[in-house]
This record gives C-alpha cells, structure tokens and sequence, in this order.
C-alpha cells in the first residue's frame, strides 16, 4: 500500500484522529492513551498499531512501558490533497497559500481587518 493511502486509512477513524491529537501535545502509553477513551487497552493497541503502519506514530521504550509519540511528517500527504480543494471551502473567499518554512509546510492565513478603526 501507498503511504498516502495508509495514512488516509489511518486517519479515516475519529479514534485514530483523536489519539493523534492527544500524541501532538505529548507522548503517552498505551495505558495513559486508555484512560482517554472508554474503549479497551486491546483496541486502543489496535489503533496505535495501524497508526505505526502509516508512520505516524513511534514507540520508545521507557521502562516497562512504550511511549506513544506523533511523527507528524506523513500527514503531509493530506494537505498535499487537500490543498486543491482550499478555495472551495473557504466560506468567507480568502485564498489560502501554503509556504514551506524550514521544510515544514505552514498556513499563511490573510491579515484581519480592524474594527471601527482600530
């Protein structure tokens, strides 16, 4: 399989997102990860696992225990997607660019206006 498509794949469950979200503030165990959610320790291994197969997760041993940490990198592959697609659900019609600053790709949203001359 493609790595768009794993990573597509892996994105495509709202747990998998969420974890995601929760592993882009800090890594965490399996078990800190289970105390988010109230399914099991099983199927949170589960997701991380697809999440390891798409590469957007690491494990580092530290003790007995792995720490789940977020390799953000191959998400790169959704924006590269998504971008055509920015100017048709922008609602308020602002063109969005994306710039690369420092090899990561960044947003550069348009200046806002000021209010009653402020």
């Amino acid at each position: 399989m493609l790595q768009a498509d794993s990573v597509f794949k892996a994105i495509a469950h709202p747990t998998r997102r969420s974890i995601i979200s929760l592993l882009a503030i800090s890594a965490r165990s399996v078990k800190d990860l289970t105390a988010e959610f109230d399914i099991s320790q099983s199927a949170i291994s589960q997701h991380l696992r697809e999440l390891k197969d798409a590469d957007l997760v690491t494990a580092d041993k530290v003790g007995l225990e792995q720490h789940y940490r977020l390799t953000p990198r191959p998400l790169k592959h959704v924006l590269e997607w998504s971008e055509k697609y920015r100017t048709l659900i922008d609602p308020s019609g602002h063109a969005w660019s994306f710039t690369k600053a420092r090899g990561k790709p960044a947003v550069k949203q348009p200046a806002r206006r000021k209010r009653n001359g402020r």
